[in-house]
């Protein structure tokens, strides 16, 4: 209960600051009106000012109008409902419940989804103006080629103790088996056949390292990775084949450069300093010292990105 009202609160902060400020000649209208008393625009906003998830909002407003401004012709209505339908889709019919949870409306949903998409757009242009030759090298030795495998996941580590010593018996079927008992919607019915390589996020690193330290034919102990904050899963991999790595990056320059640029737009601190350069450059002034703190972020993360937006270029220039 408590949590629905804070994202009624939230959700009510973003909405009477919206209608108050399209209001011209409005300067504290009123949202609520009883016997002896009213409850102004300012009443509220003095209330909510202070509250971590009002300043939240008040953020991410913020990111959405200036991204909206600079990108809002790089990305489509029809991108974002196919991202908004995936998701959907795979939470199922939990999906209502999770929205509610979140303090969020179908719409406001996608609202969300556009504005990262919007972050991303900026985040992706920003990254490829970081690649020069010293990227590429670099990205090419922690560079494995790809590998084809199968792969069985379980959720219990007794169960994949189990699975193991049927997989290294005699003359096991490892299809068979992996058919018969992985949790991996993705690759269960093909007998847990997968092909990835270092780049690859399909699985855990922890289970690509183990892959590629086998030798063809050769199947893994259990491996245990992180599902999520308290869970675990558990693999199995066998290795099928590898290929031998080429000698020079230029070989894999296509796909080394989509790992760098992976990687570049899920680093936290290059997206935060991207982000504060947009709103450096919207000249953004924060009026209010209640929303100091949530900017502060931004603002200290602007300082420096001009001094390494130049180191970058020149260094791609040598």
């Amino acid at each position: 209960m408590k949590k629905k009202i804070l994202a009624g609160a939230v959700t009510l902060l973003s909405a009477v600051t919206l209608a108050a400020c399209s209001q011209s000649g409005a300067k504290d209208a009123d949202i609520v009106t009883m016997k002896g008393n009213t409850i102004t625009v300012s009443k509220f906003y003095d209330q909510v000012k202070n509250n971590t998830a009002a300043q939240q909002v008040l953020l991410n407003m913020t990111i959405q109008e200036v991204f909206e401004k600079k990108y809002g012709d790089k990305v489509t209505d029809k991108e974002v409902k196919e991202a908004f339908e995936q998701n959907k889709k795979s939470y199922g019919a939990a999906f209502p419940q999770i929205l509610a949870q979140a303090g969020l409306t179908e719409e406001t949903y996608q609202t969300q989804i556009r504005t990262n998409k919007l972050v991303e757009y900026a985040v992706k242009q920003a990254a490829e103006k970081t690649i020069n030759d010293d990227a590429y090298k670099a990205a090419y030795d922690a560079y494995t080629p790809e590998v084809t495998a199968q792969v069985i996941k379980l959720d219990s580590e007794d169960k994949a103790k189990e699975v193991l010593e049927k997989a290294k018996a005699e003359g096991a079927d490892f299809a068979q088996i992996a058919k018969e008992n992985s949790t991996d919607a993705a690759t269960k019915e093909k007998g847990g056949e997968i092909k990835f390589d270092s780049g690859s996020t399909e699985l855990p690193d922890d289970v690509k390292k183990a892959a590629f330290a086998l030798e063809a034919n050769g199947i893994s102990e259990v491996i245990t990775a992180k599902a999520s904050a308290y869970t675990n899963s558990y693999y199995i991999i066998k290795l099928n084949s590898k290929s031998e790595k080429k000698e020079k990056w230029e070989d894999y320059k296509d796909r080394l450069k989509e790992i760098i640029l992976h990687q570049k737009q899920n680093e936290a601190s290059f997206i935060q300093s991207i982000v504060a350069e947009e709103l450096k450059d919207a000249n953004l002034k924060v009026k209010d010292a209640a929303f100091q703190n949530v900017f502060a972020q931004y603002m200290n993360a602007g300082s420096n990105t001009s001094s390494s937006s130049e180191a970058s270029s020149e260094s791609s220039s040598k």
